[in-house]
This record gives structure tokens, C-alpha cells and sequence, in this order.
């Protein structure tokens, strides 16, 4: 074999169609690698890969075509068929030299990465993800045409033939999509033979098991079936009797049958032990909050998919495989509303749009609308919505979990003092846990609702009056719960120091400044607090998660009640003092007077004798869009944790968005002449300039 393959590989690198092969390859990457990720400064390169998958059906019949056919032509294919050496080895040598030829231009692929990450932040794993797809696709593609080749004695023809049978295979999906849009019998069968799905498949970052074994089954069957075609001719020159291992109609129709169940099979396995999420922030795969979820979930929910399977986005297909595979109570199925168009009214008088989930228990069902499943931004120069994030799982759980729920509370939400807004994003996420609340302003309600699960004051910059005050307190006093964030103002809280004074809670007015190098970010002003475990920090406390708290005021706990139990969860070091007038500060080094720490930044009291339970968080800053983006949304985290808890809802779970931004490159005019004149003209012209040298000076020798 080894001496086969040698020989196959010096007549592609002595002739020039071996160069050619090499450089279009390296012309069309290069060229898209251009366009994609240096012009566009794209830093995804895997898309460079996905947009070349054409080529492969395009060169390789060419790579292919005389590899048995020129022996059939010149007859000495004659000396193999009577030669005393297995027909495999023959084949294998004459493939593995091809194949060589065709890892060249994935080999110099592997080096633009590399170039890419000289000009910024680019996704390592999905690049090299779609090089290893690219690469599969030519294998399988080489074993095809290493077929047909035997097929044939005319090169011409063996690559026209080639070239229709690739083509068709990569075009399968898109036939199987126009016989039926939810699949049946035929497109299964058809689907087979279908060369792109899992090619596409290695493009999303995601590692399927299934798309491997798919490519490499089919390279194995096609190079058994070369095996065969020339065994038929062999047995038939040297042979009057079958032997063992001559060209067998059975043997194709088992082999043919062993590629169908192998790959079944693997399908047919869970896709948490197939498919593997390696896009640089684990995009599809279900985050740990989701899977802890799931293991306790006991109850049958069922997730409607308003689309034909074939077809559907690919994404939010993967995701849901992973919720079937994570528990056995998930049941995922597909609905074609072309065959089924009234699906929708057993569980929602409107009618979603198309791709949309519905999710659905014995208690009460929720609809998933697709638009919801991106998360998307305006964008100002294209006067236009974009996508910068997945929300798939997000949105699927929250669904899951209020399908689940027994009750249904709401969170009252106080206006008219000042308050600061929820940020869109928190507002999401309460709809992602499934906490409903509501605004209002406690002068237009005689008494705080009985259905009310908490209320929450978001940094009022303004006191409350002493009727809503009363309000409170005869909330509080029926076993209410309250969360409190303060906001700095140099109004005097009056009314709402003493909502803080009901669990016996201090609130001082000035701004903390934190003198401890290590819990402090830029200014003083910014704390990183110490994180201590509690029910609210349990999650970012076992995750390592720092939290980020700008704008404090002081919030001092006394050290003995034993009317109150408290549980400082967020707090300042001993170093942190207070700077009492904040407005005429003129040093951020403490000085005589001014209150020293600890200081509460987050403080949770339980009152024993109403069972009142009020949190007080030192900062309403720390609640926004802006502070999350400093610490992995841990402040949000704790934020649902702690309304969660105060709803009845201990296990409130809220799967933030996954950003789809990863920044773009960075590069510069010259770097575009510099890298698109190498990849797209130097290269490929000198790889052929070299062939023709090559092949100049064999023949005239």
C-alpha cells in the first residue's frame, strides 16, 4: 500500500492538475477569508469555511477522475487486477494519496486564524471547528469520486459523473425540503445521501458526534464500494469460483445497511452524550442553572414547535434537543402548521408566529414567540433591528418553570418618589423567573394588596409620605416582605429611614468609600464587596462571581437584637469610611469624623415576633445594565434571587441572554493590499507557476 500511495502522490505533485487542485482551494479560502474577515473584519472564520463548501464538489472530480479511470484507459489496470496484492491496499494507497493532496490547503487554512487574532478577540474553536467540517466533507467527497472513477475508463466522464453525484448530495436537503416540508418516507430516504446537513452542522460550534461518524461511514462505504467494482473486474479476468472477499451483491447491500444503522444508531443517543458546545461562550449548551433545574423538575411538560422539523432554525433545534435530552419529563415535538394550522387554539386564542414554542403542562401552558428567541438592538447607522444575542434557553426555562409553578404572586413595584426605572434587562429577566409585578403609587391604594409577594422601592430619591409609611408598616406587620435599594440624594429620607428603622437598620446619608485596594474598581467610590453565603448569594457565591457596587450609602446593622436576625450577605471591609457631605468632598482620604466600616451593602432581617422580611441593598446602581456588564450579570443573579425568594419562589431561575458580539477586528487599509495580495494572488500563482515548472521539466526528461 505504502508503495501505491507514493506512487499516487508524486504523479499529483509532478503533473500540474495536483498544483491546481491546491491553489483554487487556496484562491477560494483566501478570497473569502478577505472579503469575510479582513475587510469585514468579521472574526468568524468558520463562515469563511461554510462559504467554500461549493468548491469541494467543484475540484474534486477533478482530483479524482483519473485515478482508476487512466488505468482502465492505458490497461494497466490489468497488472493490478492479476496482481498478488489485496485490492484494499490498492485502493486505500490511491485514496490516502488524494486525500494528502486535499489536506494541503485545510493545513495552510489552520494559519488564518492565527493571522485573524493579530487585529482582535476571534472564536478559536468554531474556526478550527469549520476546518475539521471542511475537511470531513472533502474526505467523504474523495471517497465518492475514487468510485465513480472506477466506474469508467474516460476521465471526462468519471469527473462529469462525479460532479453530479456530489452536487446532488449537497443539494439533497434542499430537494427533501420541496418533496415535504415535515418529511416523510421519501426524505428520509432521500436524506440518506445528504452531504451539506452535516457539513452546515460543523459551522455552529457545536461538535456532533453524529456528523462525524457521517463522514467518515460514508468515506469507509464508498472506498468498500471501489473495492467491489474492482473485484467484479479482477474475479472476472483471474477467478471462475467466488472466493472470500470477491465483488458480492450481498456484501454491498450489508454494507450499504450497516451505514444506514451505524448512523441511526448514533442519532438515536442522547444529544448530551453526542454533541459537544464549543463556541466560545457555550451558546447552545444548557447553562448549570438549567440543568439543576431540570433534574428536580417531576412533572410531564411538553414543548410544541409551531414548524416543520426539516427546515427549522438550527440553533434553537440543538437547544431543544438538549432540554429532551436533560430530562425524561421534557417531551419535544414538531407541528407543521401547513398540515396542522388550529394547533395553536388547544393553548392560545392568537395565533404565534411561525417557529414559534409552545410549552405546555398540566397546570397551564405559555407561549414562546420565535422573535423572542434572538435578542436584538437597533441599530443607528443601518436604521435597522439586529441580532447581538440568544435567548433561546432564557426563554424556554422561564417557560418551563411558570408552566410549573402552584402560585402566582405579584411583586409591587412603588413610583411617584423619585424611584429609578428597572432596566429593560431586569424587567426581562423578572419575565424570564416568571415574577409578574406592577407599579403603583401607594397614594392611589387604600393598603397593600393581600396577593402582593413583596414590595420593592428602587432608590427613591424622594421620602415617602407618613401615610405610605403606615402602609408599609401594616404590610410589614402582617408578615410582609420589602426590598429596599437606596439611591444618593441630598434629600433627607425622613420616612424611609424609618422603614429601614422597623428592622432596626441605620441609614446614613453619605457616600462609602472603600480604602481597601482589593474591593474597589477605578475609584473608591466603586466597591467590589465581600461576597458571603447566603440564599440570595448562594449562586454567585459558589461560582466565584465578583459583585460590583457603585454609589453606596451607608447601611449600618446593630450587633445584638434579639428582636431581629440579620445576614449581611454583601459587605465593605473595616477599611471603608463614610464621607457624610458627599457635595463638598474634596478628598477621598478618610478623615477625622468620618464614620468607619464595616458597612452593609447587602443585609437581609427577619423580624421574629411578625416574621416580617425586609433586604436593603446600600446602592440602586448597582441594579442596572451598566454594573452588570462589569461582573457576568452576578448582580443580576442575586437581584432575582432576592425578589425570587421574597415571591415564593426560592428557586427563581433566570437564564440571562447569550451575546452574540464578539467585537469586531481591527485592521487597517495596508493590512487588507498586504494579506488579500498573499492569500488571493502570490500564493495560488506560485503553486501553479511551480507545477508547470515541475511538469516542464519531467516531460522534457
Amino acid at each position: 500500500m505504502l508503495a501505491i500511495y507514493k506512487r499516487e502522490l508524486r504523479a499529483y505533485l509532478h503533473t500540474v492538475i495536483g498544483f491546481i487542485f491546491v491553489a483554487a482551494n487556496l484562491f477560494l479560502i483566501g478570497l473569502y477569508f478577505v472579503v469575510y474577515n479582513i475587510f469585514s473584519d468579521y472574526p468568524y472564520f468558520q463562515y469563511t469555511m461554510q462559504s467554500c463548501g461549493i468548491l469541494v464538489f467543484i475540484s474534486v472530480p477533478i482530483l479524482t477522475m483519473r485515478m482508476i479511470a487512466e488505468e482502465r484507459k492505458n490497461k494497466t489496470d490489468q497488472l493490478i487486477l492479476t496482481a498478488p496484492i489485496s485490492v484494499v491496499k490498492i485502493v486505500l494507497g490511491k485514496y490516502l494519496a488524494a486525500l494528502t493532496v486535499f489536506v494541503i490547503p485545510c493545513l495552510v487554512s489552520c494559519i488564518y486564524p492565527l493571522v485573524m487574532s493579530k487585529f482582535g478577540e476571534i472564536a478559536w474553536t468554531e474556526g478550527y471547528l469549520g476546518i475539521l467540517g471542511y475537511f470531513l466533507m472533502g474526505a467523504a467527497c474523495i471517497a465518492i469520486g475514487t468510485f465513480i472513477s472506477s466506474l469508467f475508463e474516460n476521465q471526462i466522464v468519471a469527473a462529469v459523473v462525479a460532479f453530479v453525484a456530489i452536487f446532488i448530495g449537497y443539494m439533497m436537503s434542499s430537494v427533501c425540503s420541496l418533496i415535504s416540508s415535515s418529511g416523510n418516507v421519501l426524505t428520509k430516504i432521500l436524506g440518506i445521501y445528504d452531504i451539506s446537513t452535516p457539513f452546515n452542522g460543523f459551522m455552529d460550534g457545536t461538535l456532533e458526534i453524529g456528523n462525524i461518524v457521517y463522514f467518515v461511514s460514508m468515506a469507509a462505504l464508498f472506498i468498500y464500494l471501489t473495492v467491489q467494482s474492482i473485484q467484479k473486474r479482477r474475479y472476472s479476468v483471474s477467478a471462475k469460483h467466488f472466493t472470500f472477499g470477491a465483488y458480492s451483491i450481498v456484501g454491498i447491500l450489508i454494507a450499504i445497511a450497516m451505514f444506514v444503522f451505524v448512523n441511526i444508531g448514533v442519532a438515536k443517543i442522547p444529544a448530551n452524550l453526542t454533541s459537544f458546545d464549543l463556541t466560545y461562550n457555550k451558546m447552545y449548551l444548557l447553562t448549570e442553572d438549567t440543568k439543576n433545574y431540570l433534574a428536580n423538575v417531576d412533572e410531564d411538560v411538553n414543548i410544541y414547535v409551531l414548524a416543520a422539523k426539516t427546515g427549522y432554525d438550527e440553533s434553537v433545534a440543538k437547544t431543544l434537543e438538549y432540554y429532551e435530552a436533560s430530562s425524561k419529563h421534557i417531551k419535544v415535538s414538531y407541528v407543521d402548521p401547513s398540515v396542522s394550522p388550529r394547533f395553536y387554539a388547544n393553548y392560545t386564542q392568537s395565533a404565534p408566529s411561525s417557529g414559534s414554542i409552545i410549552v405546555s403542562s398540566a397546570l397551564r401552558n405559555k407561549v414562546v414567540d420565535y422573535n423572542d428567541l434572538y435578542e436584538k438592538e437597533y441599530n443607528m447607522y443601518s436604521y435597522d433591528s439586529e441580532v447581538v444575542g440568544y435567548d433561546a434557553e432564557g426563554q424556554i426555562t422561564g417557560a418551563i418553570d411558570y408552566v410549573l409553578s402552584k402560585d402566582m404572586p405579584k411583586l409591587l413595584v412603588t413610583e411617584g418618589h423619585g424611584e429609578n426605572q428597572l432596566d429593560q434587562t431586569y424587567t426581562a429577566a423578572l419575565s424570564k423567573a416568571n415574577i409578574e409585578y406592577e407599579t403603583v403609587n401607594l397614594m392611589q391604594i387604600s393598603e397593600i394588596p393581600e396577593n402582593t409577594g413583596c414590595v420593592l422601592i428602587n432608590g427613591a430619591t424622594g421620602d415617602i409620605s407618613e401615610d405610605d409609611l403606615k402602609k408599609l408598616t401594616s404590610y410589614l406587620d402582617k408578615g410582609g416582605k420589602v426590598v429596599l435599594t437606596l439611591s444618593l440624594t441630598d434629600e433627607e429620607l425622613t420616612n424611609i429611614k424609618a422603614l429601614a428603622g422597623y428592622m432596626n437598620l441605620q441609614i446614613n446619608q453619605g457616600i462609602v468609600l472603600e480604602d481597601d485596594p482589593m474591593h474597589y474598581c477605578d475609584t473608591k467610590m466603586f466597591i467590589v464587596p465581600t461576597v458571603d453565603y447566603s440564599s440570595v448569594t448562594s449562586e454567585v457565591f459558589s461560582s466565584g462571581y465578583n459583585v460590583f457596587s457603585p454609589y453606596n450609602m451607608g447601611v449600618i446593622v446593630p450587633e445584638d437584637d434579639d428582636a431581629v436576625t440579620y445576614d449581611i450577605f454583601l459587605e465593605t471591609t473595616d477599611s471603608a469610611f463614610i464621607k457624610e457631605d458627599y457635595m463638598n468632598m474634596s478628598t477621598d482620604v478618610r478623615e477625622e469624623g468620618d464614620p468607619q466600616g464595616p458597612f452593609a451593602i447587602g443585609v437581609s432581617a427577619t423580624k421574629s415576633e411578625t416574621g416580617a422580611e425586609m433586604v436593603v441593598y446600600s446602592s440602586v446602581t448597582m441594579f442596572t445594565q451598566a454594573a452588570d456588564a462589569m461582573v457576568s450579570s452576578a448582580n443580576q443573579k442575586i437581584f432575582i434571587a432576592t425578589v425570587g425568594k421574597y415571591m415564593g419562589k426560592e428557586n427563581a431561575i433566570s437564564i440571562p441572554s447569550k451575546s452574540f458580539d464578539l467585537g469586531y477586528l481591527t485592521t487597517t487599509y495596508a493590512d487588507l493590499i498586504i494579506i488579500g495580495v498573499i492569500t488571493v494572488v502570490i500564493l495560488p500563482l506560485a503553486l501553479i507557476a511551480g507545477g508547470i515548472v515541475i511538469w516542464a521539466r519531467r516531460r522534457k526528461y
